[in-house]
């Protein structure tokens, strides 16, 4: 990626018509290797408290947490947009609680933007954001932070007057400054309209094609888990299962005595091996007990 994708960049891809790639990172190495191959924008989700952590929501994850996580991920991003999750009451006390919280993924945790969850609710912190020159990513449809409200990780806007509360909650936070936003879990049609309708591009997971841009899990997507695939995830790869075939042949190889093999192995050069083992002679002794 030869440029620094920015607002403005995602921007113009909407206009433009082209899609946008995101997709969550955690760590250095994975940043490096994403923004290598192109992603456009690397998302340091609160996920991680959940694909990282093993918690069983991302509830429990702290603003300390995300700041630590965006400043790896930033160290390795190369050209592509970084963008933290304001974690759980961490914005919704207050606008300028938000803002604190904001500038430290900024400053400490290195990341070009923020995204937050929720609607209408939310626009005067976005606008406060936004005007402390903070770029902002919303988030509404299903909103994990929220999941105990939900009763679970379920399908939003399934009913007409909900898809319309989400299409105005879409227009309140474009009206407020967000750059962008994801809609998650949401029917495609739903998401299709409010596409359509906002001039600042959508960012789809399990929303349909229709969204200016898609987003995925980093450890969904590469196939870094097992168990439970969500209904909206493509794993690209399996590496669950090449890293448990390669811990098994290392396993094997450490008890057969396989590894570490020449390859692997350093040697004193002749000289130096005779002075040791002259110098080992006279030391004298034998085996400690």
């Amino acid at each position: 990626m030869a440029r620094t994708v920015t607002v403005r960049t995602l921007a113009n891809m909407k206009r433009a018509g082209e899609k946008i790639a995101m997709l969550t990172a955690y760590d250095y190495p994975t940043a490096k290797l994403l923004s290598e191959a192109g992603v456009h924008v690397l998302l340091v989700g609160d996920s991680l408290g959940m694909v990282v952590q093993g918690q069983p929501t991302t509830v429990p994850v702290t603003l300390d947490h995300m700041v630590y996580h965006a400043s790896l991920v930033s160290r390795g991003a190369e050209g592509a947009m970084v963008v933290a999750d304001l974690p759980f009451l961490t914005y919704q006390v207050s606008a300028e609680e938000a803002l604190r919280s904001a500038g430290r993924l900024m400053q400490e945790g290195g990341v070009h933007g923020v995204k937050l969850e929720g609607g209408r609710e939310m626009a005067k912190t976005v606008r406060r954001l936004v005007d402390a020159g903070i770029p902002v990513m919303g988030h509404i449809g299903l909103t994990p932070q929220s999941v105990h409200t939900f009763g679970g990780f379920t399908v939003q806007g399934k009913t007409a007057d909900r898809a319309l509360e989400m299409m105005e909650d879409a227009l309140a936070l474009e009206e407020a400054g967000a750059f962008s936003i994801v809609l998650e879990a949401v029917p495609a049609e739903v998401a299709a309209e409010i596409t359509h309708r906002l001039s600042i591009p959508t960012i789809g997971i399990g929303a349909g094609p229709h969204c200016d841009g898609q987003v995925l899990v980093f450890h969904d997507f590469i196939g870094y888990t097992s168990g439970y695939i969500p209904k909206h995830n493509k794993r690209y790869a399996d590496l669950a299962s090449i890293i448990r075939d390669a811990a098994r042949q290392y396993i094997e190889e450490v008890a057969q005595g396989v590894f570490p093999g020449e390859e692997q192995t350093v040697h004193l050069q002749d000289g130096e091996l005779r002075l040791f083992q002259s110098m080992v002679a006279r030391h004298g002794g034998g085996a400690r007990e």
